[in-house]
């Protein structure tokens, strides 16, 4: 027993000055499993409660949730109904709809129809105006193709020497065969001194003849364009073109002065054509020197429209000239004219005398149909009285039977009276 209680009081544990015993530990170790066992206690009686209280709310839930579901049924019925009725307003409205929807998709049919229809035709006629236009674009890329081949012949003619002098001497009589008549000019004439101009125009009143040169030279002016272009060497080719156009020129100025510039025979003054418009504006900007030197040799350097337009004056004074030359003729005429407007007026002065007559001669006539009218107004207006007179008694139908003398009274003394007086 003592060895027992000094087991029990023989110290255990030491917590900083306390000391703690096994018998301590045992007796805390006692109160903690009663604590535990009446909190277990407490824990059982409570989740017994918790049941009995959960047993209630699901007895009262249960009975919600029979009410409910009577509410659902009744619901549920008067659902069935109005689901029955709308589903009879549902068929109602539906055949309504499908025949609504059966003529509407008639319609649009019909102008579904009519749209593709005039669609169609549009089509049609579209593809058929295309067509023309295509065809129209055909034929003027033929014109095209043909008018490139042209500018390929005038390239391969402008390229030769010969054939680009046949090109500005064709140019030149175009436009003197177009404006003159032609035995006022002569092509490839030959002079006194035997050079062969390209033109001969024939001045009137047996002046000397205007001169036409058209060989323009054409090789420095294309080296010019070219080395504009960039197919030279810079600014040194183009001023060693300019200076063999210059040259050229010059050379050719002074050959039409001493060949075809002849005293008596030819005018002062010759034209030399150029037979491009761009060119002789060239001429004019930027070699002006040429322009003076060409003056001051009495030769012109004119382009197409210069042609044309000295080639009107020119047409002028010939014009002027035959007038001048006809003057005795026209002369002539004009007396005839004078004498067939003296003849013209004397039978327009006959014929208005044969008009005063037939005038007069109407007035007469008129005067006697008045007068016979007149006559048969009174013969009328007697009659009617005679027939008046008979119906008045049995003398005076007697009175028509005798043969009264003029001088007694009566319808027919008054009538042989008044006929004496008009006649």
């Amino acid at each position: 027993m003592n060895q027992i209680s000094d087991v029990f009081s023989a110290p255990v544990a030491q917590l900083g000055a306390s000391t703690f015993t096994l018998g301590q530990f045992l007796l805390a170790g006692g109160i903690l499993f009663s604590l535990l066992l009446v909190a277990l206690v407490v824990a059982v009686w409570r989740s017994a409660r918790a049941r009995a209280v959960a047993a209630a709310e699901a007895a009262e839930h249960a009975r919600d949730a029979e009410a409910r579901m009577a509410e659902l049924t009744r619901a549920q019925a008067e659902l069935q109904g109005r689901m029955g009725s709308i589903a009879e307003v549902f068929g109602s409205r539906q055949a309504e709809l499908t025949k609504a929807i059966s003529e509407r998709l008639d319609g649009m049919t019909s102008r579904l129809g009519q749209s593709i229809t005039e669609q169609t035709r549009s089509t049609h006629e579209n593809l058929a105006r295309l067509q023309e236009r295509l065809a129209v674009i055909d034929t003027a890329q033929n014109n095209i193709q043909s008018l490139a081949g042209q500018v390929v012949q005038l390239q391969q003619i402008l390229s030769n020497k010969q054939t680009r002098g046949a090109f500005g001497q064709s140019r030149m009589e175009a436009i003197i065969a177009d404006g003159l008549p032609h035995t006022a000019y002569e092509f490839q004439a030959t002079l006194s001194n035997g050079s062969r101009p390209d033109c001969l125009v024939k001045m009137p009143n047996d002046a000397p003849s205007l001169v036409i040169d058209a060989k323009f030279p054409l090789e420095a002016w294309n080296a010019i364009r070219a080395a504009a272009e960039g197919e030279g060497s810079g600014p040194e080719a183009r001023r060693a073109a300019e200076s063999a156009f210059r040259r050229d020129v010059e050379v050719h100025i002074k050959a039409i002065a001493e060949k075809y510039l002849l005293t008596g025979e030819t005018q002062d003054t010759a034209f030399m054509f150029v037979p491009s418009e761009s060119i002789f504006a060239e001429i004019h900007e930027n070699f002006e020197a040429l322009v003076q030197r060409a003056h001051r040799a009495r030769v012109v350097i004119v382009s197409p429209s210069l042609l044309m337009l000295s080639i009107q004056v020119i047409q002028a004074v010939l014009k002027d000239a035959r007038m001048r030359e006809q003057a005795h003729l026209i002369q002539a005429e004009v007396v005839r004219l004078m004498e067939d407007v003296g003849r013209l007026d004397d039978r327009v002065r006959k014929l208005q005398a044969h008009f005063m007559q037939a005038n007069k001669d109407i007035d007469q006539i008129l005067t006697s149909t008045d007068k016979v009218t007149k006559r048969g107004a009174r013969i009328e207006a007697l009659e009617l009285g005679a027939m008046e007179a008979g119906k008045g008694g049995e003398a005076d139908k007697r009175l028509p039977s005798k043969a009264a003398p003029a001088g007694e009274g009566g319808p027919g003394s008054g009538q042989l009276r008044l006929r004496v007086v008009d006649e």
